[in-house]
């Protein structure tokens, strides 16, 4: 856990959601936190956090390796169609 003096965050004329939401998006931003770590530290939902870079213009940090791991996992998920199972609606 982190903790910033008051007198850091009173410095800053800020209140302390507002700190925290700055420090995840310029962390975000530069690189250092993923989209989760970010959005966990801002606080916010995975929608509203999207929501808040897109306003302020700040691009997806999704590079290659991160879509390698994000396919790989879609590849593990089960799929009715390649075990076998039979689809509603479909007839074999």
């Amino acid at each position: 856990m982190l903790l910033i003096e008051d007198e850091i965050v009173q410095g800053t004329r800020m209140s302390e959601e507002q700190l925290r939401l700055e420090i995840a998006v310029a962390l975000y931003e530069k690189g250092i936190f993923s989209f989760g770590q970010a959005r966990r530290l801002a606080r916010m939902d995975w929608f509203s956090f999207r929501n808040l870079l897109d306003e302020r213009n700040v691009a997806a940090n999704y590079d290659l390796e991160g879509f390698e791991k994000d396919l790989e996992a879609i590849k593990s998920f089960p799929h009715p169609t390649l075990s076998g199972q039979i689809q509603p609606g479909v007839e074999k």
